[in-house]
């Protein structure tokens, strides 16, 4: 039976991702609607409800979100918390009201406790507050799971969510006040190796923000998409999944700035600026529960998939968000 699919958040990074995966597969049954902040202010009721009676969805994958990196979450956590309250209640009501058959929204692996054991895993996500830097964010994001439960204990509804680590990969963010750590360091080490063309390369000097000691797990947007279509289309669980790489695939911030550094074949030195905060010194994810589900499904290699967000980036510096 064919689908019209609402994907709110959907020309950001997971909805380029998303489109390029649907183009591939050709599914031509289904009607998807990518939408962006075009079609309204999805902290707006009016501007929701309007959106779904234009659309007219039978499912959701929910996108949409005030978010940034680090020191922009540090610096406006009231206003994460308000208006991500406000996108998700507003979201997820129209849909059920809309009668929409299921609803995947996107959380992130920041939401889990600060004090906790490792790897975190779904039944963790509420023990505990989360990191200080970013709580505004974090108590949103978890509040979609207490919605979709309360969603299925009064109506049945399956509304669920997913939960991915790092995600990084063409049509990013790269706004330098607003940007996650990858595309971050996509645009400064550009700008770097583009500015000032009479200094040497080798002499040039490229700066990790903080020590470069934290480690993270980083998910290719492609990959991300992937999964998501499969919870879409087969997981029909309310409770959370994790949408990660292994736990032995986990990165330290050094080893992602060397990455990037040889995808721009740059000859300067890299340096870790120790006055700047590091935020959570590691938060690794087990995806034990989509192993179990789904144990075939490969991971693209990091390396290859930072070539390919550095190759995507200086072939669009026109048209990327920076």
């Amino acid at each position: 039976m064919s689908k019209t699919v609402l994907v709110t958040g959907g020309t950001g990074l997971v909805g380029k991702a998303l489109e390029t995966i649907i183009k591939e597969k050709n599914a031509n049954q289904d009607i998807w609607y990518f939408a962006g902040s075009k079609d309204g202010d999805l902290t707006i009721l009016s501007d929701t409800k309007a959106l779904f009676d234009k659309v007219k969805p039978t499912h959701v994958i929910h996108l949409a979100a005030m978010v940034g990196g680090l020191f922009h979450n540090m610096n406006n956590n009231l206003d994460f918390l308000r208006k991500n309250l406000q996108i998700n209640d507003n979201v997820l009501q129209t849909a059920f009201e809309h009668g929409c058959v299921k609803v995947v929204s996107c959380l992130s692996t920041c939401i889990f406790p600060d004090k906790t054991t490792y790897p975190i895993d779904e039944t963790m996500v509420h023990n505990g507050p989360p990191h200080n830097s970013n709580f505004g964010y974090s108590y949103a994001k978890r509040l979609i799971d207490v919605q979709n439960r309360a969603y299925f204990e009064k109506n049945g509804s399956i509304f669920t969510s997913v939960i991915p680590c790092n995600i990084f990969g063409p049509n990013d963010n790269y706004k330098p006040e607003v940007s996650h750590v990858i595309p971050g360091m996509i645009y400064r080490m550009h700008q770097l190796i583009n500015e000032d063309k009479d200094t040497k390369e080798e002499e040039k000097v490229f700066s990790v923000f903080g020590s470069g000691k934290p480690l993270r797990q980083f998910i290719y947007s492609i990959d991300l998409a992937k999964l998501m279509l499969w919870v879409l289309e087969e997981y029909d669980q309310v409770d959370p999944i994790i949408l990660s790489v292994d736990e032995s695939d986990e990165v330290t911030i050094a080893q992602v700035a060397e990455a990037i550094a040889r995808a721009f074949n740059f000859k300067g030195k890299i340096v870790c600026d120790t006055i700047k905060a590091d935020g959570q010194y590691k938060k690794t994810a087990s995806n034990k529960k989509l192993r179990q589900l789904k144990p075939d499904f490969k991971f693209s290699n990091f390396e290859e998939s930072i070539n390919e967000s550095v190759k995507w980036f200086i072939e669009n510096y026109e048209i990327a968000r920076k």
